[in-house]
């Protein structure tokens, strides 16, 4: 089994400015495409792999999404006064997250193809990686401005630079998580010590992704799950 993950991180916790009015008053995990929360289509992901536990973390409007998911197989992270960040969040979660590894996915994004969580599983090895990210093909990607994240080489390693994009998803060891001093940090620092000992890998997604930052990618995100050639 390659030690694969038995837990799930979801990130829930972000203010989701870039969608304006949309979530003055509602979190962003709760804002609607095609007819479900975007949290939802994350779940039916992580539930058709199958993890023992699932956790979101919680700081922005936490009472509606702990009510939207009540009496659900979710356990709530919740991060006050301040927001953690995905490093310092992802380290508060880790009483109820259990042994490492961990896959760690955000919220807001739709897909179409293989599960992304069991394509990562297939490809873990341990002993060589500390961390395992999905990543996208520009020309595979919707609703993402950016020039890419990371350049793969053929061993599968990857340096920073425009590139793939990161999906938001990985597998990641988080036993060094206790060494880094910050309580507000973004999981770029522990990237970044896996990337100077090469232990910092990648796959590429095979199918389609949609970026749900802002208000244009709901419509995008629609039509990739219609079936549309977007």
């Amino acid at each position: 089994m390659r030690d694969h993950p038995r837990s799930v991180m979801l990130f829930a916790a972000g203010f989701g400015t870039r969608m304006g009015a949309l979530t003055k008053t509602r979190p962003k995990p709760l804002i609607d495409v095609s007819g479900k929360p975007l949290i939802d289509h994350a779940l039916e992901i992580v539930r058709a792999y199958g993890p023992e536990t699932i956790v979101a973390n919680l700081h922005y409007l936490p009472d509606q999404i702990a009510a939207h998911l009540a009496g659900s197989d979710v356990v709530f992270s919740r991060e006050a006064p301040d927001i953690l960040e995905t490093g310092g969040g992802l380290r508060a979660a880790l009483p109820l997250l259990g042994p490492q590894p961990v896959f760690t996915m955000n919220t807001d994004a739709i897909w179409r193809g293989p599960n992304p969580l069991a394509l990562l599983a297939e490809h873990w090895q341990p002993s060589q990686m500390d961390a395992l990210l999905l990543c996208i093909p520009r020309s595979q990607a919707l609703g993402h401005t950016g020039k890419g994240d990371f350049i793969l080489d053929d061993a599968g390693r990857v340096t920073r630079g425009a590139g793939l994009i990161y999906s938001g998803v990985q597998i990641i060891k988080t036993d060094a998580l206790e060494e880094i001093p910050e309580r507000q940090f973004s999981l770029n620092l522990l990237w970044d010590r896996m990337l100077a000992d090469n232990r910092l890998f990648a796959v590429p997604y095979p199918g389609r992704w949609c970026d749900v930052g802002q208000l244009e990618s709901i419509a995008l995100a629609e039509r990739l799950l219609d079936g549309a050639d977007v």
